[in-house]
This record gives structure tokens, C-alpha cells and sequence, in this order.
């Protein structure tokens, strides 16, 4: 069950002394995102790459972990208002964001994928995407948003409200295609039976995904950097990441 709490501040203490102080790492994560931090509707067990490494970084931190609900369309402010000490559900690193965040080093890395329907005649490859006619569906809030809008040309863009409604609008066919990333063009594959994945060709858009807090908070950023480069050099992130099905995105540089 996820738990959210405030977070006391302690005026003399830093932001890690606060956690020890408290033996509580508080991490904010989106319950919906396939193999980052997603709930199994069998098991009702929070399952991913990210969710296992919050697990990983309390141990290593010595401190109990409380999972905090949170989105995309909340992260900043959920971060800003000291809602959770650490937001972990790859979190796309741009130039926006990054203006009201501190991301940690990159752990994960995806291009941009589509996905239509299997009874879609107009998108065949990539290529159809950006057509006259086309109608791209786009969840508010994520990074797609805006390099979709900076890159589309000739289709018509479609500002969705929630990820559910992103896949209705093209399951109904009231959309073509709707914009996502690997893991989550990973679930619609495995976890549907009418959606139709469509890659691109060739490079269209990476993203490094990271980990992010507030600003300030050095010796707890610190800490966290520490953290990321441990795991990837003793393939802690690489065993995980192969677990959660997210080998071909994993960032170990």
C-alpha cells in the first residue's frame, strides 16, 4: 500500500541527515509505469527497475523506504514542496525540466516509439506518422509533449489528459497512434492484444532517464551519484535492468 506523508524539516540538518535522523527514505514513483515502478494487478506488488532500486538505495542508505504516489503532470511540485526526498520512475531528463529539478546521472536511455492499433490501415512504418490526416495522440506532462510538437509538421497533434485516455482515443480509432517510450510500448505488446508497435528507423529522439530531487541537498546528491556508480560498476543496475525486461535501454556509461 503506498503511503504519502509530509516531511518534517529540521532547520540544522541536511536533507540526508534527515533521513537518518527520521531511518526513512521517502521516494516518490508513478504505480502505472511498466517496468520502472508498476503495481501487478495479480500480486498487487509494485514491481520495476526503479521500484527494485529503491529498495537497493535504502539499503545502502541503512534507512526503511515509504514509496510516495506521484505523476508526471505532479512531479515538479511534488518535488518542490518536499512531498518525497527523491522521485524514481525514469524520469526524462530535459531542458524544462532540469529549470525546476535536479536530476542525478542518467541510468536508462530511450528513443521515442507509436503505438497503433493491429486494424490501423494508414500507419504502416514511421514513415506514416507525419501525414495529413494523421491524428497523434500525446499524454500531457511528459517530455513527449514537446519535442512532438516541435517535430510534427503536417499531422495533427492531440494533447491527451491521462495515459488511459491516450490508449483509448487509438483503440477506438479516434487517434492513429499515441507517443511513448520502450518500456512502455514494452507493456502495451505484452499486456494488450490490439496494439501495434512502430520504431523508428533510425535514432529519432534519445532521452537519458534519471532520478531527481530539489535543488540543493549536495550531500545528499552526493550520496545518491555514489549510489548509481556502485550499481553499475558492480552490475547491480545491469542485473536489475535485465530482470525488468529494460536491457536494450540501460545507460552504464
Amino acid at each position: 500500500m503506498l503511503t504519502i506523508y509530509n516531511l518534517s524539516l529540521y532547520a540544522d540538518n541536511t536533507k540526508l541527515d534527515e533521513i537518518i535522523k527520521n531511518n526513512e527514505l521517502k521516494v516518490c514513483i508513478w504505480p502505472q509505469y511498466y517496468g520502472i515502478s508498476y503495481i501487478d494487478k495479480r500480486t498487487q506488488k509494485l514491481i520495476g527497475i526503479d521500484s527494485d532500486l529503491a529498495v537497493e538505495l535504502a539499503k545502502d542508505l541503512n534507512v526503511n523506504l515509504t514509496y510516495v504516489q506521484s505523476s508526471f503532470p505532479t512531479l515538479i511540485n511534488d518535488i518542490k514542496s518536499d512531498k518525497c526526498d527523491i522521485a524514481m520512475f525514469a524520469i526524462g531528463n530535459t531542458k524544462q525540466r532540469k529549470e525546476q529539478m535536479r536530476f542525478t546521472s542518467a541510468h536508462l536511455q530511450s528513443d521515442i516509439y507509436a503505438i497503433t492499433s493491429k486494424t490501423n490501415k494508414k500507419i504502416n512504418s514511421w514513415e506514416d506518422i507525419d501525414k495529413k490526416g494523421v491524428i497523434i495522440a500525446v499524454a500531457k506532462g511528459t517530455y513527449h509533449e514537446p519535442i512532438m510538437k516541435n517535430k510534427i509538421k503536417n499531422a495533427q497533434l492531440l494533447i491527451i489528459n491521462s495515459f488511459k485516455e491516450r490508449e483509448d482515443e487509438v483503440q477506438s480509432g479516434r487517434a492513429d497512434v499515441f507517443i511513448t517510450d520502450y518500456p512502455y510500448g514494452v507493456k502495451m505488446i505484452k499486456k494488450t492484444s490490439w496494439a501495434r508497435l512502430i520504431s523508428p528507423k533510425s535514432t529519432y529522439h534519445l532521452t537519458p532517464y534519471s532520478w531527481t530531487m530539489a535543488y540543493g541537498n549536495d550531500d545528499f546528491y552526493n550520496r545518491v551519484e555514489r549510489f548509481i556508480k556502485k550499481i553499475k560498476k558492480n552490475g547491480r543496475l545491469k542485473n536489475i535492468a535485465i530482470k525488468n525486461g529494460l536491457k536494450p535501454i540501460i545507460k552504464l556509461d
